[in-house]
């Protein structure tokens, strides 16, 4: 078990293992060896396994190799074999194999900030999706599939806020915690939770492609979209995948707390469709700019219309952060490269996504922001005949086509 945990792993944890099978190996080197009362015997200090060496004799070995990853120098220890047995590390290892602290120090304040950060965004973007929400479900004439949709995926970024918020105080509660061997249910429920929050994630800003994408390239108001489809979709297939992923890691790879395994196999599981889907987001929101770009040419007759496609095209300038195009780049990157740029992305930048969705597609939302109005001055809404929930066609003068000028 130990071997195959080598390699699947954030570093740390692979210098930790390997002590742990140094000093099972040199433990078994000692036990293979005759019983002597002469020099000193084969011994393990807690960092290098000694050999067995005569009354009088000086060796020297080389300080652990883990140790070149804080410093590009290279040191030794020497330690002497008295007629009393081994003499102390010569010189300590502090002074022969030295850990710069203040990097240390640095580095575990950087880790400190991002975490407040983050923590911070996911706060702040949880009680704004959750305000968006009510707005979306409370105000009757805001009830259409398309807003039915946004609500999906505010739920989304709250589920992988809460995923979030789990892992840290499952994983990182106290400075005192090994988490390279730390491994409890809870741990791997909240790992399982954290990868199926991220999925699902993807899935509904894909099905939020898939609809508009729907919407723009219908030529008929008749036509409708596959909404229960994509609901089906948007949380059957992240299901599918992540507990797909948790029998192959309960069954051959069961170690730790499951979320040392970037270099696994397995992994892929779960980061091939999340490629897969950002892929896929990028070439639709390609394609919706396509689309836009063609209706608008047609419908240059008409002011009004070229109005409503530039408020409809506005929408879809938020696809370009909520598709994660910087997650097409990291994630062709290996894993341990660009980590001072891909920390503050990933979490310090995408921890305000859920706060940037709720802004875009509520609260600037020109619909919203009209049923907010009405109510604040006096008109209830529910008073008001109901918004039909189908698209609104007009023909504009001399184009010939009919172009979309409302779409929910």
């Amino acid at each position: 078990m130990q071997e195959m945990a080598l390699g699947l792993v954030h570093p740390e944890c692979d210098f930790i293992a390997q002590l742990r099978e140094d000093e099972h190996a040199c433990l078994q080197a000692a036990e293979r060896m005759p019983n002597t009362t002469l020099g000193c015997p084969s011994t393990w200090d807690g960092l290098l396994c000694w050999p067995k060496a005569g009354s009088g004799e000086w060796v020297t070995l080389p300080c652990p190799d883990f140790f070149s990853h804080f410093s590009s120098e290279s040191g030794a220890v020497k330690r002497n074999c008295t007629v009393t047995g081994w003499s102390e590390p010569f010189p300590p290892y502090p002074v022969a194999c030295p850990v710069p602290l203040e990097l240390l120090a640095e580095e575990k304040s950087y880790f400190s900030t991002v975490k407040i950060i983050y923590t911070m965004g996911h706060s702040i973007s949880v009680v704004t999706l959750f305000v968006g929400i009510a707005i979306l479900v409370t105000l009757r004439r805001l009830r259409c599939p398309r807003n039915y949709i946004h609500t999906q995926l505010f739920a989304t970024f709250i589920l992988k806020a809460g995923a979030v918020f789990l892992k840290d105080a499952t994983l990182f509660h106290g400075d005192n915690t090994d988490h390279c061997s730390f491994s409890t249910v809870l741990c791997k429920v909240s790992v399982a939770a954290s990868h199926l929050a991220t999925m699902t994630n993807f899935s509904w800003l894909l099905a939020e492609a898939v609809y508009l994408t729907c919407l723009l390239a219908s030529t008929s108001p008749s036509v409708r979209c596959p909404f229960w489809w994509l609901v089906l979709a948007g949380w059957g297939f992240p299901l599918l995948f992540v507990g797909t992923w948790v029998g192959f890691k309960w069954a051959f790879e069961d170690i730790a707390c499951w979320d040392l395994d970037n270099s696994s196999p397995y992994w892929w599981i779960i980061k091939g469709p999340i490629i897969l889907s950002v892929g896929v987001n990028f070439g639709l929101f390609l394609n919706i700019v396509r689309i836009l770009l063609r209706k608008l040419e047609l419908a240059q007759g008409s002011l009004h219309t070229q109005s409503q496609y530039w408020r409809l095209s506005k929408s879809t300038l938020f696809l370009i952060p909520l598709f994660g195009i910087h997650y097409i780049i990291f994630n062709f990157l290996p894993d341990n490269a660009g980590l001072g740029i891909r920390l503050p992305l990933e979490l310090g930048l995408g921890s305000f996504q859920g706060f940037i969705v709720a802004i875009l597609y509520c609260f600037l939302n020109q619909e919203v922001r009209t049923e907010i109005s009405r109510r604040w001055h006096g008109h209830d809404p529910e008073l008001l005949p109901a918004r039909p929930t189908r698209a609104r066609w007009t023909m504009p003068s001399g184009s010939g086509v009919k172009v979309l000028t409302s779409v929910c």
